[in-house]
């Protein structure tokens, strides 16, 4: 038998660490560790067994222990939990959950991939409810399962909600907070989702997140923003507030921390973010222990500073990276940028790099542009809105990040060509040349990340001036020199209460109409028209002239949510969404 590699901790990061390691050495002995009942299964896929999209649980497991030895010659023992490790003499000391007996096992080397350990916050009274849950692994989503549905005699779970439980609180308003909220309200449960911060999914901006915001009130998901649960009971929830909301379930999916109390406990360095503290080898303190998956600190490029960045993909990288390096295999991970993509109801929503927020929060001069093309040639069916934008470094152009929201699995894969680019430090020039394929049926000649990357360069290059859509309200309300080059039809469909309808076609038979001794504001559908009428009047002699970014169509969607949570009102005479 060769070296002695253990393994604390499966799903994602331990699993792959593991299959590496086999296939790089046939000769090692290889053994995982997990507290839960599971050794490898699919977390991103949780939510789903709620709606049964998922059809069962034992569906959501990837690997058995069984396959794990039958295949790969690797025990995997479930239902242990490695309590201590004592470096000097290379062992762990190992609990089994199911009698509590305590065993020594010695170790050339230890690879931890503890995860994380899901959020509860303290301050919730009677969080520790038989209602109330988080879901972090299969055993979890079984039992929620268990406690939403009827049973028959075997126990076996229906997909049959019980009658006394119609009504469920999801805390949290991230990844995980909006896949529970959809899936609950798919398998015909009320729901209701709190956030205490301002805004849905804070990993996107703002005016992005107004869009999901929108789809889950149009799909009758109750919202509370801005406030906190403080106490749950057996059929209610209260709030900071104080506002009670019924609900005979709750479901705390407010993200998780890295679970590093193992690791701190023997003396390993911890960073500055909580995270076990790794090199790019992903190597502890201890040459001999490496640390990868949700408890680890990574490298994010484009602030230049170690972060948690608890996804999936990392994970798995850094167990093929850490296995690499304990057979002697160079490992040239030069970090990562923080990419993900969610569905929420018929949107997918896709993200990566850094917002417009976070990069002047970081202090990096940036700019943003927000287009809205179509996702495929408009004529073909299934064409719809792309809404698009994309975060640039000036005055260089860098990319820096990007956010897409729309209505087919397109989406993603605009992100991951931005993604791409970021990555080897691409400029809006760089994302302008990029040789897309094309058809029509999932595309247009020039892309939806073509058309952001000219509109950023123009932007750069001081070619025109725009407004940001957040900007819309206090332009209406100040009586600004608002201009709708919309034709006559659109304009009566719906219009901003202060504009005045001066269609594209006739504009420069009726340049006289236009002030010169005032900022005007011109706008159209989602933009491009608008661009084109702003473009024409600075030849002909306007100064004075901005493009409004997203339009009418993305203002409806940046100003509908809070008009309808906030009794606002409107700065439209109709909202618009097509």
């Amino acid at each position: 038998m060769g070296r002695k590699i253990l393994i604390v901790g499966g799903v994602t990061g331990g699993a792959s660490c593991a299959a590496r390691l086999r296939r790089l050495d046939e000769t090692a002995e290889i053994v995982i560790f997990e507290r839960g009942s599971e050794v490898s299964y699919s977390s991103c896929c949780l939510p789903y067994f709620l709606s049964r999209v998922v059809a069962d649980s034992d569906s959501l497991v990837l690997v058995s222990p069984e396959k794990f030895r039958r295949q790969y010659n690797i025990e995997a023992r479930t239902g242990q939990e490695v309590v201590a490790i004592d470096r000097e003499n290379k062992r762990v000391r190992v609990r089994r959950l199911a009698d509590g007996h305590e065993y020594e096992e010695r170790y050339d080397v230890l690879v931890l991939s503890p995860g994380g350990d899901p959020i509860v916050p303290p301050g919730i009274s009677g969080a520790a409810r038989e209602n109330v849950f988080t879901v972090h692994n299969v055993a979890d989503i079984e039992r929620l399962d268990a406690f939403l549905s009827d049973c028959d005699a075997l126990g076996i779970h229906a997909f049959v909600r019980r009658a006394e439980v119609r009504r469920v609180v999801v805390v949290g308003g991230g990844f995980a907070g909006l896949e529970m909220a959809e899936n609950l309200s798919a398998a015909g449960l009320s729901v209701t989702l709190v956030e205490a911060a301002n805004q849905l999914m804070t990993p996107f901006d703002f005016d992005m997140a107004q869009i999901l915001t929108k789809e889950l009130l149009d799909r009758d998901v109750a919202l509370v923003l801005g406030d906190s649960v403080q106490s749950v009971a057996d059929s209610a929830v209260t709030l900071a507030s104080e506002r009670e909301i019924a609900a005979e379930a709750v479901i705390l999916a407010i993200g998780i921390r890295p679970a590093v109390k193992l690791a701190a406990d023997c003396g390993l360095a911890l960073g500055n973010s909580g995270g076990i503290r790794v090199d790019h080898n992903y190597q502890t303190s201890d040459p001999a222990i490496y640390a990868v998956g949700d408890a680890v600190e990574v490298y994010n490029r484009l602030p230049r500073r170690h972060s948690i960045l608890p996804m999936a993909w990392p994970a798995q990288m850094a167990g093929r990276a850490a296995a690499d390096h304990i057979n002697g295999r160079p490992h040239r991970g030069k970090g990562f940028i923080g990419s993900a993509v969610l569905r929420v109801f018929s949107l997918y929503a896709a993200v990566t790099g850094l917002t417009e927020k976070a990069a002047r929060a970081e202090g990096i001069p940036a700019e943003a542009v927000y287009v809205i093309p179509q996702d495929k040639v408009k004529i073909m069916p299934g064409s719809a809105a792309l809404h698009l934008k994309l975060i640039f470094e000036t005055p260089t152009g860098r990319i820096l990040g990007a956010q897409a929201i729309g209505g087919g699995e397109a989406v993603s894969r605009r992100i991951d060509v931005i993604a791409a680019l970021i990555a080897m430090g691409g400029t809006l020039e760089d994302l302008k040349e990029t040789e897309l394929c094309y058809t029509p049926a999932v595309g247009t000649t020039k892309d939806a990340v073509h058309m952001a990357a000219l509109v950023g360069l123009n932007l750069l290059d001081g070619r025109f001036r725009q407004v940001a859509v957040d900007k819309a309200r206090d332009l209406v309300e100040e009586g600004a020199y608002i201009i709708d080059v919309r034709e006559a039809q659109e304009y009566a469909a719906g219009h901003f209460r202060t504009a005045v309808n001066l269609p594209l076609s006739e504009l420069r038979q009726r340049l006289d109409e236009i002030p010169k001794d005032r900022p005007v504001y011109l706008h159209c559908r989602s933009g491009q028209r608008s661009y084109n009428a702003v473009m024409a009047l600075q030849q002909l002699g306007f100064d004075n002239v901005w493009n409004m970014a997203g339009s009418y169509l993305g203002v409806c969607l940046f100003e509908y949510a809070r008009d309808v949570m906030e009794g606002r009102e409107k700065i439209v005479t109709a909202y618009n969404f097509t």
